[in-house]
């Protein structure tokens, strides 16, 4: 199974506007649209110096992002799985109207791992945010803070063309895949959802060592319960132990 950890960067939009605080911006007040700048993107388990990297640092027009958007859509549909931090409202959702936009075709539906939404339904952290997350759970990747080019200036930096800030937003970019493929692997036990490894009766962090622990009963029957020796997640069984008879009991006294 293919998994990808993938994360993209925009430019932002500019506009007219006659104040700092709380504008209505028109369409008609706007002098350039977003367009993708940047992408990185890994295949779960490879090692880091395996992340890839593709940017419109040498592009003649820094706008024209076809082949960003060539480059990521082919990994996507190689993948089985993608997993993303926000990615779900942002990255996928971009990167589709780019994609539209430069006449590619539709990108290969495939089941997405947003870690942002997942660990929204288990946890309530003080924040959900990438920053947050990678700096309580993970042991070696967090998310950078690039101090020579602090909040906005880095992407200021390079809509002038800075090559310096081409460079900075490389390693913040493939840095951010590398945090997020990491947090996820803290976050996969607890998440709700399904198994994402191919190998048949495994856990979804690709361990094959289950522990039988009891039951989990349902209002549709009895399954054997496991827990994952490796990473701890707790997992039911496909298999209803009830005959049909006690299934059919069990939905006639639930009425």
């Amino acid at each position: 199974m293919k998994i990808l950890v993938f994360d993209v960067e925009t430019s932002p939009i500019v506009a007219y506007t006659w104040g700092l605080f709380d504008q209505n911006v028109g369409l008609n007040q706007i002098r350039e649209d977003w367009h993708l700048l940047a992408w990185s993107a890994k295949w779960l388990g490879d090692a880091p110096s395996k992340t890839m990297y593709m940017d419109n640092s040498r592009a003649r027009n820094i706008r024209d992002d076809k082949q960003l958007v060539v480059g990521l859509s082919k990994l996507l549909n190689e993948a089985d799985v993608i997993i993303t931090q926000n990615g779900d409202a942002f990255d996928v959702k971009k990167l589709n109207a780019r994609a539209i936009i430069n006449r590619l075709p539709p990108v290969k539906s495939v089941r997405s791992i947003d870690i942002l939404k997942e660990g929204r339904k288990v946890f309530k952290f003080t924040s959900h945010k990438l920053e947050y997350i990678t700096s309580v759970l993970n042991d070696k990747y967090t998310k950078l803070k690039h101090k020579e080019y602090p909040g906005f200036e880095l992407w200021s930096a390079i809509l002038k063309g800075d090559k310096r800030a081409w460079a900075v937003m490389k390693k913040y970019c493939m840095h951010d895949v590398l945090s997020t493929e990491e947090a996820y692997t803290k976050l996969a036990p607890w998440i709700k959802t399904g198994r994402v490894t191919d190998k048949i009766g495994g856990c979804k962090c690709g361990s094959d060592k289950l522990q039988a622990r009891g039951w989990s009963t349902t209002m549709a029957g009895k399954y054997p319960r496991y827990q994952c020796q490796d990473c701890g997640k707790w997992l039911k069984g496909a298999v209803n132990l009830h005959t049909t008879e006690q299934r059919k009991s069990i939905m006639r006294e639930g009425k």
